[in-house]
């Protein structure tokens, strides 16, 4: 088992800029993770925000955060963050990281179903 922690999500006003931090414990040794970060949002679907691979070196972004969002992970502390600048009011939402299980370095995955484990999420509001 896997344990994901969330945080820094909190108000925010438009244009300005959070990190979220996801923190890993549990059966994180000998096993590669993917991570990805999710939103939902009322009324809304949830929707993939980014996603990385076990390397690092892959990212990808959802078309509506692209350039505004990046994605990156820390192995040795098994944290994964997510830097968010230019916030909008329509990226109020929970966020929410998880990790999908691998055996491809380079792997990364965009569909919540290729995903393991969950955080609790962190709320991130935007004022506009």
């Amino acid at each position: 088992q896997v344990q994901l922690v969330e945080s820094g999500g909190e108000l925010v006003q438009a244009g300005g800029s959070l990190r979220l931090s996801c923190a890993a414990s549990g059966r994180t040794v000998n096993s590669r993770y993917a991570m990805g970060w999710f939103r939902s949002a009322p009324g809304k679907e949830r929707e993939v925000v980014a996603t990385i691979s076990w390397s690092g070196t892959i990212t990808s972004y959802s078309d509506s955060v692209k350039g505004r969002f990046t994605i990156s992970r820390d192995r040795a502390k098994n944290t994964a963050y997510l830097q968010m600048n230019s916030l909008k009011p329509e990226d109020a939402a929970v966020y929410y990281c998880a990790a999908a299980v691998t055996w491809n370095n380079n792997a990364y995955y965009y569909r919540s179903d290729d995903y393991n484990y969950w955080g609790q999420g962190t709320q991130v509001t935007v004022s506009s």
